[in-house]
């Protein structure tokens, strides 16, 4: 019974998220001889909003594990969220707290995920990023706000 629970999260949480491109990464730390530890950069478009964009950066854990998606990665992040083109989006037609990213971080049910809330009195999306776990959950999170504002130039 619990693996059809676990495994019906799993499917939900696969639903509706935007994909990532990889922008780029950076070696933090030298490793003789295994692949470094790193940080990439990755950039999505929020999927229901368009003319928003966000880069998430996120610490990889180099090692002889990282070439086979065996590495739990450490929950150090940053997002970063900014209107890239007209927005023409009724605010009240968009989820509460609806997920628009996820990316595995461990081989074993961790992601870091991003969700979309809606501040109706300040016309601003909010951007959350969360790492989150199955079993439990983890503090480590960062927020980008994007404000609604007309697009073109004068």
């Amino acid at each position: 019974m619990k693996w059809f629970l676990v495994v019906g999260l799993l499917l939900v949480g696969l639903t509706g998220a935007a994909r990532a491109d990889e922008v780029g990464c950076i070696s933090t730390t030298f490793n003789l001889l295994s692949p470094n530890d790193k940080v990439c950069v990755s950039a999505f478009e929020d999927p229901q909003v368009p003319g928003v964009a966000c880069h998430i950066s996120q610490a990889r854990k180099g090692g002889w594990g990282q070439p086979f998606g065996l590495n739990e990665d450490p929950s150090n992040f940053s997002v970063a969220c900014r209107q890239v083109g007209p927005i023409d989006v009724d605010l009240a037609k968009l989820g509460d707290n609806e997920e628009v990213f996820s990316q595995k971080t461990s081989i074993f049910f961790k992601a870091t995920r991003i969700y979309r809330m809606v501040d109706k009195k300040r016309n601003t999306l909010v951007y959350l990023a969360v790492s989150s776990k199955i079993v439990n959950g983890s503090p480590e999170n960062a927020i980008s706000t994007v404000p609604l504002m007309p697009w073109g130039r004068p």
